[in-house]
């Protein structure tokens, strides 16, 4: 009786903490984010600018992005880039969870949420190229102190009252969507509509049901062989390898040809990586390279600031899983001394993915947020997207460049290694939570930002 009662008490705590959690991350406070129009603004290997088309001094300040990654003056480009990226947030009403009767993972599962993105944006990669941008990302509503089913519900409101007003008029039966889709008129529809289909099963991977290949359900599954249970706070270290098992384990046929890989102890050891024993040809396999790295002591160190923003340069960069402590983000990009992220802390309606026609317009974010590398955890996880063998050879060539530590830096953040990781003696017995980083410590500096432009 007394074990019944207790469980009893565990359930009535778990639904007033999930009912609490529902109302906090609900509601969007209305923020908006300041940009400088002097200077850069990098987004995963993409430089852009909002200043005159006549300014030509500010190319010098883009970092590693090539002149033809570079866009000038142009907001609206910016805007729907970043609107173009896979935004996986806090969800509720969905199936219970594994192990749990958990049904929302609001105040616990943001960085399996920012893991989620990250790994969302290596599939874009994969699939559709890093130009690809989604054609209604400059529709999104920005998010305001309404919440997003109550915006989507003025919507479709909208669009039925729309719907009636044509149904009144002449039909048009001959001509529906579907039609148009389906037998598209020009080859530059005809890519469009794949694209977009292939946009659409992305998304899908990450639906929140058991099914999903990718989805938090599945992520939770594979974090109990850890000892991480739903409604535990999860690292980024321990979700790199979460990542990892997800991505091998998933069956569906679009993924057969994507593999992952974690490093050891800051440490890409490339044997591995080019692993020969895979299923596929190592010529042909596309690899995930994720990277826990700890860049300080308590407070990240600010000489590894420009390091960041140089791996925020690069295209292949799929970003960075982090955040401030016990509040995690998905940086991708910045602009002078400021990081630019996706938040995962804003609760959402679940959303049926096993429909054709689900609404995608929740899985986009129209507001990007920033924050003072000053303020960034050290403890986070770098990713890395390689299409094949002679794209990894060239980013690991590259990357060591960046990572050759300047006069101030005594150690680099991670490393490139030739063979395999066994043949170091590598410990093997340590659960990646215990692992140690080899980091820096030095005297707290502040950093301050200020903008004078306004992104809504």
């Amino acid at each position: 009786m007394e074990n019944k009662g207790s469980d009893e008490v565990e359930k009535l705590k778990t639904k007033f903490l999930s009912a609490w959690h529902d109302v906090k991350y609900s509601w969007a406070l209305k923020s908006k984010t300041s940009f400088s129009r002097n200077s850069p603004v990098l987004l995963l290997g993409k430089c852009y600018h909002f200043k005159a088309e006549d300014d030509d001094s500010v190319t010098e300040a883009c970092y590693q992005a090539s002149e033809e990654d570079f866009v000038m003056g142009n907001v609206e480009a910016f805007r729907k880039d970043f609107a173009s990226r896979v935004w996986l947030t806090y969800r509720k009403d969905f199936p219970s969870l594994p192990g749990s009767t958990l049904t929302s993972d609001c105040g616990w599962g943001c960085m399996l949420r920012t893991g989620q993105m990250m790994l969302a944006q290596a599939l874009i990669l994969h699939f559709l190229g890093r130009d690809w941008m989604w054609s209604e990302a400059l529709t999104l509503q920005p998010l305001d102190t309404e919440t997003w089913t109550t915006a989507v519900a003025k919507r479709l409101v909208a669009s039925l009252e729309a719907s009636l007003h044509v149904s009144a008029g002449p039909s048009d039966h001959g001509s529906s969507p579907t039609s148009k889709t389906q037998a598209p008129g020009s080859a530059e529809e005809a890519d469009a509509h794949l694209k977009e289909m292939y946009h659409r099963t992305l998304v899908s991977w990450f639906g929140d049901s058991s099914s999903a290949q990718l989805g938090l359900h599945r992520l939770v599954r594979l974090g109990l062989t850890m000892g991480k249970q739903a409604g535990d706070w999860y690292g980024p270290a321990v979700v790199a390898h979460i990542l990892k098992k997800a991505v091998e384990e998933a069956v569906d046929p679009g993924l057969a040809g994507i593999t992952a890989y974690v490093s050891q102890d800051c440490t890409v050891y490339s044997a591995d990586v080019i692993d020969t024993s895979a299923s596929t040809p190592p010529d042909s396999r596309a690899v995930i390279i994720l990277i826990p790295v700890r860049l300080g002591g308590e407070k990240t160190n600010p000489e590894y600031f420009d390091f960041a923003k140089s791996i925020l340069s690069l295209e292949y960069c799929i970003g960075i899983i982090g955040g401030k402590p016990k509040q995690a983000c998905y940086f991708v990009g910045f602009q002078d001394d400021s990081l630019i992220y996706m938040d995962p802390h804003y609760c959402q309606s679940f959303v049926d993915v096993s429909t054709s026609d689900f609404p995608l317009q929740s899985y986009h974010c129209p507001s990007p947020k920033k924050m003072p590398f000053s303020k960034m955890d050290p403890s986070c996880t770098i990713g890395f997207y390689s299409r094949n063998v002679q794209d990894y050879e060239r980013i690991s060539q590259e990357l060591s460049k960046v990572l050759q530590p300047t006069a101030k830096e005594k150690y680099p953040a991670f490393t490139f290694i030739q063979g395999h990781g066994r043949d170091y003696n590598l410990s093997a017995g340590l659960t990646p939570e215990k692992r140690e980083w080899p980091f820096i410590r030095d005297p707290r500096r502040t950093v301050t930002t200020a903008g004078d432009f306004v992104l809504l």
